[in-house]
């Protein structure tokens, strides 16, 4: 009887072993592989429009398809962005730079991205990696550190809805007139995945969105969600701006700054305009003063929720229309045996407005846009249903490709991977603060220029473009950020600790030069390089 169970214990003790080793050699492979990398971006997708992070809007308009990337792997709580508009973010994610490091820091009169310079991409190619990008790119010029591009570059570089030019390979420019923006992109990206690429190698693919950016404009198929009856209102829906200066000057107020094409009100007569007139019309709206209602017996607050319900249910819509897309991707992964070596991400160039404030848009450094959306999968590596909570930036992205990649590391990259948050590796070094700088004046939105500093419970904000305005938030009480503390009795130990985190990060990421410099950048005026009246599509 001993013996038998000495054997029993014996065998257990073998299978045991057996499988710990079968773990550890499945780990080992899969640490000497190199995954592939599915990079799904959408543009100006707020946290509270994803049903993961179980935000306001997460039960009215859920994102399942999106979701399966969270529950499948890590849902990043505290992801943030270093300059809150299209370009400049989407240069930081390729350099793993500030935007004033890599030489894009605004949209509006500053040039277009030095395509030369180091990238992710690049690195990847160089370590082996067939590389693709398909979809918004809107950094004017061709991409580079590509096997396979096809991007958006009509409208300014954002695309349209409809009948979009892309610019393949840098040589091609094709107007594609079939399918929505989103159904293309997911087209593409599918086509190049099946037929386009060596299947020797690994590959980074960045598929990339134009929706939900404005004007909201969702393919027929989800025309009919969201109409019936009212959505809710944000909390801070009519915020008075009390105690924030740059705040009440902004002009991006559902309210008063939405112009008749955001809100799909067409002029009677559009035949006999000429296409300066049209384009008048349609635009009116944007500045301040530019009072306009689609009948006059609608006015005040129910024009103001008129506004609202019809500029949030499109842009919920055109959500819709990239949730679909982005399961289009996990299925093709799942269908042809690629997603167990390969991580996806999905994320947004930087969040939105989605009528906290009062507002739309995107710019200022208060969390609905200065906080991103991330979540990130790769199955045996990352636990499924995880989440973290610590500070990261976008400049971290590209670090963290590169290291999962096996690759080195740039040291003139001022991003840090976050691999070792990913596997859960205690010994992993976290961020106290984060670092914000915003340039852009006054188009399109006349959002003050400014910096700041986010810890894990504070906020402090400087705004010195044409004013000199602090604002200091404690977002353990004050969430929504209504009650600007600055200046207030009981603050001054945090403020001053607060600024010598300012003066640190600026030196740290070489943003510390005097204010009269930093407006300089802002007042700088760098034409873009390409002239869409040249274009030749077929």
């Amino acid at each position: 009887m001993k013996i038998r169970l000495h054997i029993g214990i014996l065998f257990i003790a073998t299978l045991l072993t057996l499988s710990s080793c079968e773990q550890k050699t499945k780990e080992t492979i899969k640490a000497n592989k190199q995954p592939n990398i599915v990079f799904i971006m959408a543009d100006d997708h707020a946290v509270a429009a994803i049903s993961a992070y179980e935000d306001w809007l997460s039960e009215i308009a859920p994102t399942p398809n999106i979701d399966r990337i969270a529950n499948n792997g890590m849902l990043m709580y505290n992801t943030y962005n270093t300059n809150s508009i299209c370009g400049p973010s989407r240069s930081a994610i390729l350099t793993g730079k500030y935007s004033h490091v890599s030489g894009f820091f605004k949209n509006e009169k500053g040039g277009d991205f030095d395509g030369s310079q180091q990238t992710f991409p690049k690195l990847l190619q160089q370590g082996g990696y067939e590389t693709a990008v398909v979809g918004k790119w809107h950094l004017g010029t061709v991409p580079t550190g590509f096997d396979y591009s096809k991007v958006m570059i009509n409208h300014g570089g954002q695309g349209t809805y409809f009948d979009t030019v892309f610019l393949e390979n840098g040589k091609d420019t094709i107007v594609e007139r079939e399918r929505h923006s989103t159904a293309q992109v997911a087209h593409d990206a599918l086509k190049w995945l099946d037929n386009g690429r060596d299947k020797d190698k690994p590959f980074m693919l960045m598929y990339q969105f134009k929706a939900p950016h404005r004007p909201w404009t969702p393919a027929e198929e989800f025309k009919e969600l969201f109409t019936e009856g009212d959505l809710p209102h944000p909390a801070n829906f009519n915020d008075d701006y009390k105690g924030r200066k740059a705040a009440s000057e902004q002009w991006m107020e559902i309210a008063n700054h939405m112009n008749r094409k955001d809100l799909k009100v067409p002029p009677k007569n559009p035949e006999s305009m000429t296409k300066w007139e049209f384009n008048k019309y349609n635009l009116y709206g944007n500045r301040a003063g530019e009072d306009w209602t689609p009948h006059d017996s609608l006015q005040g607050a129910e024009l103001k929720n008129w506004k609202f319900q019809a500029y949030v249910k499109d842009y919920l819509r055109c959500v819709a229309g990239v949730d679909k897309a982005v399961g289009q991707m996990l299925d093709y992964l799942d269908e042809n045996n690629l997603t167990e070596n390969t991580i996806i991400v999905y994320t947004s160039d930087q969040g939105f407005y989605l009528g906290e404030h009062g507002w739309f848009d995107k710019r200022f450094m208060y969390e609905e846009s200065f906080r991103m959306p991330f979540m990130i999968q790769y199955p045996g590596v990352i636990e499924p249903a995880s989440v973290n909570r610590e500070l990261l930036l976008n400049i971290d992205f590209a670090p963290t490709f590169l290291d999962f990649a096996g690759l080195a590391i740039p040291e003139d990259i001022q991003g840090t991977s976050f691999k070792k948050q990913l596997v859960n590796d205690k010994s992993a070094e976290t961020r106290e603060a984060v670092y914000y700088h915003y340039y852009e004046w006054p188009k399109w939105h006349n959002v003050q220029p400014h910096y700041g500093v986010r810890t894990d419970r504070y906020k402090l904000i400087h705004y010195y473009y044409s004013m000199d305005e602090w604002e200091l938030f404690d977002l353990d009480t004050d969430k929504n950020e209504m009650n600007n503390l600055y200046g207030k009795a009981g603050y001054e130990e945090i403020t001053a600790t607060l600024k010598q985190q300012i003066k640190e990060l600026q030196v740290e990421y070489k943003d510390d030069m005097s204010l009269e410099e930093m407006r300089e950048m802002t007042d700088v005026v760098i034409e873009r390089v390409y002239n869409e009246s040249n274009l030749k599509t077929k």
